[in-house]
């Protein structure tokens, strides 16, 4: 057998082989030469290692980790190390929580797992085909709002995975934030879902935001709050900073999720109850749901850091908060009546303009903003047993198959 000659390695000085091992190497077994290197290169790469840490006063970059620095040796993290922004602990720690609200969302919503192609369509399939089962004013509906859906949802992916993640700084926060941004990807999954079903024209559907103006207006007002928290060069830290990271929330949660898609929630839920289009009204009914704890999630998180950054909250900044909430009012009324010309499925645009103003007026409640619209009462009051989840129901009754955890599951 020819032996390997490992003199030019040894010689390095980086070499991790001296030279007087090489020549041990030369006559040893092969498996002992395996052992041999691997010790050598690990005890190398140790040393390395101590150096770096040496020179650079025990501490170094870590990359796009959410992290900035890592301390060796450092101690451990203690709960008030915690925020909800601007933080300096070590993300990648779970525990312990700070924020005990963040996690139990999160195991709520793993809770609350649902699949599009669980639900059966066949009813929806021959209503729509059916020349006589819808109205035109009905099939418009359900198109301007599949076209409005299909891609606010994308929308709101993007913008959690490329730019809310990056600036929120806890890590059960971001636990929930990548459930959410799970749940978005499925809401997309569930309009795709309806639309191919119902054997729509899906390049009419998909590009409807570029083709109805009104559709077109709602996510065009929408992307510079979305481009604002993604801009690379935007890091939190500043007051300045600070207040245009929450004036994007704002607009994100309380405007985008909070008042975007309840018209069309309230169109097609309204169907469900009247027995048309049942398929597609679940499916709206779980995404509701799901809505629902994302918009109490991001209440929680813009509270969160009114407490945390009490300078961010001044008048200046609260009447901006309000007319953004106001903008998007007007932006929806416009909608709604763009899409509801006529009375139609027991609402009318006045009933509608009404519970919009009433959903705005608990938004700025919510996050401690007087009320714009006094007097606006809930003239949908169904909706709230969906949207407030306070009624008891099992939502999966209506399920083709059974859903399983991962554990449960036979694999034979």
């Amino acid at each position: 057998m020819s032996i390997i000659s490992w003199d030019d390695y040894a010689a390095d000085e980086a070499s991790p082989l001296t030279s007087t091992s090489a020549t041990k190497i030369k006559t040893a077994e092969p498996a002992v030469i395996a052992a041999a290197i691997a010790a050598a290169t690990i005890k190398s790469s140790v040393a390395k290692t101590e150096k770096k840490i040496n020179h650079s006063n025990a501490t170094f970059r870590v990359g796009v980790t959410g992290l900035e620095e890592l301390e060796v040796g450092a101690a451990r993290i203690q709960v008030d190390d915690k925020k909800i922004i601007n933080c300096r602990a070590d993300l990648n720690q779970l525990v312990p929580f700070k924020y005990k609200w963040a996690w139990q969302k999160y195991l709520d919503a793993c809770a609350n797992h649902w699949m599009p192609n669980e639900i059966n369509m066949t009813a929806d399939i021959a209503l729509w085909k059916d020349p006589e089962g819808l109205t035109d004013d009905e099939r418009m509906i359900i198109k301007r709002n599949m076209g409005f859906f299909s891609t606010a949802d994308s929308l709101v992916a993007n913008n959690l995975v490329l730019a809310v993640y990056r600036h929120i700084t806890n890590p059960e926060c971001r636990q929930y934030l990548l459930r959410q941004a799970f749940e978005e990807a499925l809401h997309t999954h569930a309009y795709q879902y309806v639309v191919e079903s119902l054997g729509m024209d899906e390049a009419e559907i998909f590009n409807m935001y570029r083709e109805q103006p009104m559709i077109a207006r709602k996510a065009e007002w929408a992307l510079p709050y979305t481009q604002s928290l993604g801009d690379p060069e935007f890091n939190t830290g500043t007051p300045e900073n600070d207040q245009r990271l929450l004036r994007d929330l704002i607009a994100f949660y309380c405007v985008m999720e909070g008042i975007f898609f309840y018209t069309g929630f309230t169109q097609i839920l309204s169907m469900g109850r009247r027995n048309k289009m049942s398929g597609t009204a679940e499916q709206l009914q779980y995404i509701l749901r799901d809505e629902s704890m994302h918009l109490n999630f991001g209440i929680d998180v813009i509270n969160q850091i009114k407490i945390e950054n009490p300078h961010v909250w001044t008048e200046k900044f609260q009447a901006e908060a309000i007319d953004i909430i106001r903008q998007g009012v007007t932006l929806e009324c416009q909608y709604a009546a763009d899409t509801m010309p006529t009375g139609i499925l027991g609402l009318n645009y006045p009933m509608l303009e009404e519970y919009i103003k009433f959903i705005a007026n608990r938004r700025l409640a919510q996050i401690g903003l007087p009320e714009q619209y006094l007097g606006a009462t809930n003239t949908v009051p169904w909706m709230s047993e969906i949207m407030d989840l306070k009624k008891e129901k099992n939502f999966f009754e209506t399920r083709v198959t059974e859903y399983q955890a991962g554990g449960t599951l036979a694999w034979d």
